[in-house]
C-alpha cells in the first residue's frame, strides 16, 4: 500500500522521509478497527520519532502520524460491523492504566501512542482500537485530521490541567504551531482574554485576525514586561506553552499570583532553568500535560462537530510531497496544521 515511511533514525528528518507503494497492508486484530484513511497530519511528534525518542525501540522504517480520519473498511474480532463504512477519527493516544500497587496511590495513566509506539496514520490504511475513533459524520476529513491531536492536548492543558474559567487571562507563547493555534481558539470559545506570542510578525498578524486581544514580538529577550503591562501589572492567570527552554523565565515572570503554568511539550529544549523563589513566593503551579482520555475527546470533537471550533490548516500536501511537508514543520515555517491528503 502506499505510505510515507522514515527509513532510519536523524537529525535533520526530512531527509529521511520516503513516499513508498509497497508498503504490506494492515489487518485489523481483535478490538481494532482499520480504516481507509482520507487524511492524516503532521505534529512535533513526528520529528521526535524520527530524531530517536530514548526508551522507544523503532523498527525502521517506520510510518510515523498520530492524526487520522478515514472510512473504516474492516473490524476485528469483538467489534461490532456497524462501524464498517462509517467516517471516523483517531485519538491515538491508548491510555493503560498503571496496574494498582497495594498500599500505593494509583501511579495514572501509561499512554501507548499510534504513530510512536507503533505504525501510525500516515499510509493508505491504519489501524487502532475500536474504542480509541470517533464517528464524525460529513465532517471534512482534512480539517478533521488538521483537528484530532492538537485541540485534544490543547483541551486538556487547558480545561482539565489548568481549570481555565471564562474570563481568565491566558499566555500563549509561539502562535502558529498547531498546539498553541488550538489553545488560542479554545481560549477565544470560553470567553477569555489572550496574549500570544511569536518570533515572526506576519504570525501575530494572522493570530490577531483570529481573535488573539493582544500579541507580543519576541525579539528573543525577555519580553514578560511587556506581557504584565498588557495587563495592567497583575500578570495572567494561565500561561499554555509547549515551547520549552527558550521561553520558560519569561513565563514565570509573565504570570499573576496564584497562576499556572502548563506545558505539553519542549521544542526549544527540556533543560530549562527557572525561579523557585517566585515560584514559591507567588504560589504558582507549574503543571504537565500530555495527550487527553476519550472522554475529553468526545468533549473537543463535539465542539468540532457543532462548528464551534475548527483548525488552521497551513498547507494540504499529496504522500508524494511528504519530504517537503516534514522540512517545512522542521524548519517552523507553518502557521497552523499541515496535512496530507489521501483520498
Amino acid at each position: 500500500m502506499r505510505a510515507i515511511e522514515v527509513v532510519r533514525q536523524g537529525t535533520p528528518v526530512a531527509p529521511n522521509v520516503r513516499f513508498t507503494a509497497e508498503r504490506p497492508e494492515p489487518t485489523a486484530g481483535p478490538g481494532q478497527v482499520r480504516v481507509r484513511t482520507e487524511a492524516s497530519a503532521l505534529n512535533h511528534l513526528d520529528l521526535w520519532v524520527g530524531r530517536g525518542l530514548p526508551g522507544i525501540e523503532v523498527h525502521w522504517p517506520t510510518v510515523g502520524g498520530s492524526d487520522g480520519v478515514g472510512i473504516v473498511d474492516q473490524v476485528g474480532a469483538g467489534v461490532d460491523a456497524a462501524w464498517i463504512g462509517r467516517r471516523v477519527i483517531l485519538n491515538a493516544a491508548v491510555m493503560r492504566p498503571e496496574p494498582a500497587v497495594p498500599g500505593r496511590a494509583p501511579a495514572g495513566e501509561d499512554i501507548w501512542m499510534i504513530g510512536e509506539h507503533e505504525p501510525g496514520t500516515h499510509a493508505a490504511h491504519f489501524v487502532a482500537p475500536a474504542g480509541n475513533v470517533l464517528d464524525v459524520g460529513d465532517a471534512d476529513p482534512l480539517a478533521a485530521a488538521a483537528f484530532g491531536l492538537t485541540h485534544l492536548t490543547a483541551w486538556r492543558m487547558l480545561v482539565t490541567r489548568a481549570r481555565l474559567q471564562p474570563g481568565m487571562t491566558v499566555l500563549i507563547p509561539g502562535i502558529g504551531g498547531g498546539v498553541a493555534l488550538a489553545a488560542l481558539a479554545i481560549c477565544r470559545h470560553l470567553g477569555c482574554t489572550t496574549i500570544v506570542t511569536s518570533r515572526h510578525a506576519s504570525k501575530l498578524e494572522r493570530a490577531t485576525a483570529l481573535g488573539a486581544d493582544h500579541a507580543v514580538l519576541d525579539s528573543g529577550t525577555d519580553w514578560s514586561r511587556t506581557v504584565r503591562q498588557l495587563t495592567g501589572g497583575r500578570g495572567v492567570d494561565v500561561v499554555a506553552e509547549s515551547v520549552g527552554k527558550a521561553v520558560h523565565m519569561a513565563c514565570i515572570k509573565s504570570l499573576a499570583r496564584g497562576g499556572t503554568l502548563v506545558t505539553c511539550g519542549c521544542t526549544t529544549g527540556p533543560d530549562a532553568g527557572t525561579d523557585l523563589a517566585r515560584i514559591f513566593w507567588n504560589q504558582l503551579s507549574i503543571v504537565g500535560s500530555t495527550m487527553g482520555s476519550m472522554d475529553e475527546f468526545r468533549a473537543v470533537a463535539a465542539l468540532l462537530r457543532s462548528g464551534a471550533l475548527q483548525p488552521v490548516v497551513d498547507r494540504v500536501f499529496e504522500p508524494a510531497e511528504a519530504t517537503e511537508a516534514y522540512a517545512r514543520l522542521e524548519a517552523g515555517e507553518q502557521f497552523g496544521k499541515l496535512v496530507f491528503r489521501w483520498s
